[in-house]
């Protein structure tokens, strides 16, 4: 008995040791992030209390029968306004929801309250849109799923008041694809329906990248020097539409230099 006692002590701490490098790892891949939400409440951020709150640990953006949208009303991030990031999150989105996260991102104050114009992680819970880059109130569509996209350069302030005349089908038309994450259809099966996703951006300079559950899903050079933006609010969204459901937890950021 005491023989298979101490066997089985020694394989306990074997799997211990085996295990103890991997607790290493996630901590170095986690350096230097900081969390953004307490997990108790929306202490640092900024939205309409119809539309917003916090519950078990998540942050909750949803719309019901009482409280459908006129327009797009965001939770913005007020402690900062980053330049070169990255951002963790996890995000649940109910099967008709829209939403996404805003970051380098202008508020449309004082007209429209809880407003944000500028790029978005774009997350839908029917994933047609999940991975993408759209410019809320701005170019639209810089890189759908499975692009990697340079957004031409562009001098001409004027522009900037004639955004619709560049844009067709919800897409900015000068843009140039010059590569391929892959099918946007089977990117599509990484991520996971009505159950939890991690996102992780990583926006550095003039290169804006969109992972889902690590995959690299768009990747946006953008050399407009009008309409592109490098700092900004940060902000996550719920859509015009239908009764939806959001959810995000375990939000951190860490500051590029």
């Amino acid at each position: 008995m005491k023989t298979n006692l101490h066997k089985f002590i020694w394989l306990f701490v074997s799997l211990l040791a085996i295990q103890a490098p991997s607790f290493g790892q996630n901590k170095q891949l986690e350096k230097g992030f900081k969390s953004i939400f307490n997990g108790t409440s929306l202490q640092g951020w900024d939205g309409d209390p119809a539309y917003w709150r916090v519950e078990n640990g998540s942050i909750i953006g949803e719309i019901t029968p009482q409280t459908i949208l006129k327009r797009n009303t965001f939770l913005i991030y007020r402690d900062a306004q980053p330049a070169d990031f990255e951002l963790k999150a996890e995000f649940k989105i109910s099967k008709g929801g829209n939403t996404g996260i805003n970051y380098r991102s202008e508020e449309l104050l004082p007209d429209l309250p809880f407003a944000l114009k500028g790029y978005q992680a774009d997350i839908d819970g029917e994933i047609r849109y999940t991975g993408q880059n759209y410019e809320e109130r701005g170019r639209t569509t810089l890189a759908y799923r499975g692009e990697i996209v340079s957004v031409n350069e562009q001098t001409d302030p004027s522009m900037k008041t004639n955004l619709r005349a560049f844009s067709q089908n919800n897409a900015w038309l000068p843009r140039t694809v010059t590569g391929s994450l892959g099918n946007k259809d089977s990117l599509k099966t990484s991520i996971k329906s009505e159950d939890w996703n991690e996102v992780h951006l990583v926006i550095k300079g003039k290169r804006l990248q969109h992972f889902v559950n690590g995959i690299l899903m768009s990747d946006v050079t953008d050399l407009d020097q009008v309409n592109g933006k490098t700092s900004g609010w940060l902000g996550v969204q719920v859509h015009v539409g239908p009764p939806m459901k959001v959810e995000f937890k375990n939000i951190r950021i860490k500051n590029l230099k």
